[in-house]
């Protein structure tokens, strides 16, 4: 394993964390007693691994169901100044709320402090104003702090870049000591929030880098092709850590060997410098002969955000979405992702296709760009994307 310091807190953090979004019995929580026999044991046997690979960071979220549950009946079993352990909760417009649910976190993990405790979520204007307004999430949080009860506090985020670059540079209650984002390949919009984060000396942890970042688990053909000799999935992991800035990538393991993989790639970041460049050029170069280079290079800074168009329908994602299964085949991640609009604004905002000619979308675009053909490329863009995707 290879270690990096994480920011201002100074953990010696593994490169590869243990995500425990997958590994749990369900998303919806269940009394301990129901949780079957088996199902705990494979959690067990993914912590034992985890550790065995020199992977001492454990992450959960109160919010994932039965994972701090379940985790809570291993950790006492640890070396307790061996392992590192981060849960989240999301903050509350009543900051006492939100403090009670950390103290129920406590006690399905069976600890007396974690080391690093998320405001989760801090997804749009509001959930900020909840963690920064005086007398908020995040002074509860640093008076938990003192408390010994969490060493370091951070943040977890979805949010568009401008509004996680607004988080990072507050002063209230001396800021954050880290945060976790998505960053990766196929989605490196976050960069200018990770440069921030580096000014203020930050510890950055990468959000779901396998699953959405491409569901790269189960990569299609093409995509396995265009990344040889690697794996996508180590690819992806030698992409993300050849920036120092990155200090660990989430790994949300469903059993032990899922691990295997990305421990291996390790041996060959000191030559990513030599191994990537041809084959992002390869990525890079198959997208431009997909869509267009000009189309790829602009399409995103061409288009309204999503509360800005009539229905709110998700114009840039959607049509993210259609580049990548139009460039890589990945058309089960398409519809993977694009399935999830609609359903829950705070995590996935916006809404899909299917209103497109209802809402008669080409005139807006039209009126919005005055640029008629790029107009009707996004129409037709759309409606394939639903057909497709739908």
């Amino acid at each position: 394993m290879i270690y990096r310091r994480f920011g201002r807190t100074e953990i010696k953090m593994p490169v590869f964390s243990c995500g425990g979004m997958r590994y749990q019995y369900r998303w919806q929580d269940r009394p301990f007693s129901l949780i079957p026999k088996e199902s705990q044991k494979n959690l067990e046997s993914i912590v034992e691994r985890a550790l065995s690979h020199g992977i001492n960071h454990f992450e959960t979220a109160r919010g994932y169901g039965t994972s701090e549950r379940q985790l809570g009946k291993i950790l006492p079993r640890l070396q307790r100044e061996s392992i590192i352990v981060q849960t989240k909760v999301g903050p509350k417009k009543d900051s006492s709320e939100f403090v009670s649910e950390f103290e129920d976190s406590l006690k399905r993990l069976n600890l007396n402090y974690v080391d690093l405790f998320a405001i989760h979520g801090v997804n749009n204007e509001e959930r900020l104003e909840w963690t920064l307004s005086e007398n908020g999430c995040l002074e509860a949080a640093r008076k938990l702090q003192l408390e010994g009860k969490a060493r370091f506090i951070g943040f977890s985020t979805h949010a568009p870049t401008r509004l996680i670059v607004e988080a990072i540079n507050t002063d209230r209650n001396d800021g954050f000591d880290y945060i976790n984002l998505h960053w990766y390949y196929i989605f490196q919009n976050n960069w200018p929030a990770i440069l921030e984060a580096k000014k203020k000396d930050m510890g950055v942890f990468i959000i779901s880098p396998s699953d959405k970042g491409g569901k790269l688990y189960l990569p299609p053909k093409k995509l396995i092709e265009l990344c040889k000799p690697l794996h996508p999935m180590a690819f992806n992991d030698l992409f993300c850590l050849s920036h120092p800035e990155i200090h660990t990538l989430s790994i949300g393991a469903s059993k032990p060997k899922d691990f295997d993989l990305h421990v291996r790639s390790l041996k060959l970041l000191p030559e990513a410098g030599n191994i990537l460049p041809p084959i992002i050029e390869r990525l890079e170069n198959t997208k431009y002969q997909a869509v267009g280079k000009k189309f790829a290079l602009e399409y995103a800074e061409r288009l309204p955000q999503w509360h800005d168009t009539p229905g709110n329908i998700n114009i840039p994602f959607i049509v993210w979405l259609y580049v990548l299964a139009k460039s890589y085949d990945m058309i089960d991640y398409a519809r993977m992702r694009y399935k999830q609009l609609g359903k829950d604004p705070l995590w996935n905002p916006g809404n899909n296709a299917e209103k497109t000619d209802e809402l008669d979308i080409e005139s807006f675009l039209l009126g919005y760009t005055g640029d008629k053909d790029f107009a009707r490329k996004i129409h037709d863009i759309l409606i394939t994307a639903h057909r497709e995707f739908g």
